[in-house]
């Protein structure tokens, strides 16, 4: 005879996309009255509307103005588990540079150990400004003699390694 019920299944942590768990005795009943078998959970990850899981690793992006990337400052993270956590953003930080925050991902299973958090940084410039800020930023221009338009040969910029392929493939959201 066929019934349906519910019943509670505790997640434990770290569990990730497509992880099953076994729950003993929880199946259907075997043939002829003998005993009832295993009960498989499999589960699905809903996609978090900021974060992107890797495993036991967060990667998050956050957009930096200009002003903010050049000169310093700090942005608060509403996290997963750990509430609201300040990220520093150090004055010159470049496009795409990743600011890498110990022990603030994902569980490990079975384990109190807990993955990374990888905040992206994306270095916002302005599309459009006011005269006094277009005023602003040729002054700093002429004051600045290091900062020049250059060409530079491609085998002088970053090279295609393994990091590098998996800072771009995170850049691509």
């Amino acid at each position: 005879m066929r019934a349906r019920r519910e019943i509670t299944v505790k997640i434990p942590a770290g569990v990730g996309n497509g992880m099953r768990i076994r729950l003993a005795a929880q199946g259907e009943v075997g043939p002829g009255g003998g005993p009832a078998g295993d009960l498989y959970v499999e589960v699905q990850e809903q996609q978090h509307d900021i974060f992107v899981r890797d495993g036991d690793d967060l990667h998050c992006t956050i957009r930096v103005p200009m002003v903010d990337a050049a000169l310093g400052t700090s942005v608060g993270l509403e996290t997963i588990l750990d509430g609201s956590i300040d990220i520093t953003i150090d004055a010159g930080t470049q496009p795409g540079s990743v600011s890498v925050i110990r022990g603030h991902g994902m569980p490990k299973l079975r384990s109190g150990a807990r993955g990374d958090l990888h905040a992206h940084l994306e270095v916002v410039v302005p599309n459009k400004l006011d005269h006094k800020q277009t005023k602003l930023l040729d002054e700093y221009r002429t004051m600045s003699d290091r900062d020049r338009v250059e060409v530079v040969s491609k085998s002088s910029q970053h090279s295609s390694g393994l990091f590098s392929r998996l800072r771009d493939a995170f850049n691509v959201r």
